[in-house]
């Protein structure tokens, strides 16, 4: 099948292809051996940072099962160092943002230099890439409210009461920061397809930490802003958020040609929320790929039973692939998804 006519675009524009396609956040990763493999050689930033490392990276779930697209082997926190955040990974804790922006001159003296330069690496690996894969490659950013609350807590949280205080203390200095944001997204969108990805995806893994009210004023309109400038580069845009069921229709309203849902809704309550004439992505609890065949394969059959084989579905994981999933569970889960869909 041919690049421009594969299934998962088909999908993404709401046409009906041939079977369900799928793909799986973070099929490029520490469940894989051949990853685990050069994580011992390499550290994270290093083969973030190196192209010929991301470019195998990228690549090696795709020559070990038969899915649909691929995802540039990346992080959604490397354009935060660009912008005056040193970045660790550190083992054990996660990602550590060292100088956190806690007040509006943090925020002043945070630069937006072109993300060509900042991200050379990851353009490079996507050029690499494109010689070698036969599937279409998703580029992809952080949105601009995950960026803030990384920047502003310095890493993970919980309660994310740094993030929320600077929002509700100075709205002011808050749209300051989302503004500024908000640019270094779209143009690192931009130059991701300008590389030659063919989808683009916006993660705001953290969106579920407001509410709706919280979403609609501080959050939305940045969201919207994003998708509507990566909308400009004439690929389909994925807007992907999680913990959001209390809001997805406000999620939806923010934009994107495909909308993806965790896995806290029933895939059918989730669609009707996006709306039935929107596509959607999601949503198999990532949990499931640790399970039984028998339960994984009952926990895929319900999602594409509530799918009902309408256009514009694109099957995933409600998050990422957690470490340590049995490989052979991912290699039935794509195999089962495209046979049981077909026809």
């Amino acid at each position: 099948m041919k690049r421009g006519t594969s299934r998962f675009l088909e999908a993404c524009h709401g046409r009906r292809a041939d079977c369900t396609p799928i793909w799986l956040m973070r099929q490029a990763g520490r469940y894989m051996p051949e990853y685990r493999a050069l994580r011992e050689r390499f550290s994270m930033l290093d083969c973030i940072n190196t192209p010929h490392l991301a470019a195998e990276i990228t690549l090696q779930p795709i020559e070990a099962f038969d899915l649909d697209a691929a995802i540039i082997f990346s992080d959604i926190l490397p354009p935060l160092q660009g912008m005056g955040l040193p970045l660790e990974f550190v083992k054990g804790v996660g990602p550590r943002l060292d100088n956190p922006v806690r007040n509006r001159g943090d925020i002043e003296r945070l630069a937006t230099p072109p993300m060509a330069d900042v991200m050379s690496g990851t353009l490079e690996a996507i050029r690499l890439v494109r010689q070698e894969l036969r599937v279409p490659l998703i580029g992809f950013s952080g949105a601009p409210f995950t960026l803030a609350s990384y920047a502003i807590e310095g890493g993970g949280s919980k309660s994310y009461a740094h993030a929320k205080g600077l929002m509700y203390s100075d709205p002011e200095a808050w749209h300051e920061l989302m503004g500024k944001l908000s640019d270094v997204v779209a143009d690192y969108l931009t130059a991701q397809a300008e590389a030659g990805v063919d989808a683009l995806q916006v993660f705001d893994s953290w969106a579920g930490a407001v509410g709706r009210l919280d979403y609609e004023r501080f959050v939305q309109p940045y969201t919207r802003r994003v998708i509507e400038a990566a909308q400009e580069t004439g690929l389909p845009v994925i807007n992907f958020s999680t913990g959001t069921s209390g809001h997805l229709d406000a999620v939806a309203a923010a934009g994107g040609d495909v909308v993806g849902v965790d896995f806290r809704l029933p895939l059918d309550s989730a669609w009707e929320q996006v709306g039935l004439d929107r596509n959607v992505m999601g949503n198999l609890d990532p949990v499931l790929l640790h399970a039984p065949w028998e339960t994984l394969r009952g926990g895929a059959e319900d999602v594409l039973r509530r799918a009902a084989a309408r256009p514009g579905h694109v099957f995933n994981v409600g998050h990422g692939i957690l470490p340590h999933t049995p490989v052979d569970n991912v290699r039935r889960l794509v195999d089962y998804v495209h046979e049981s869909s077909a026809g």
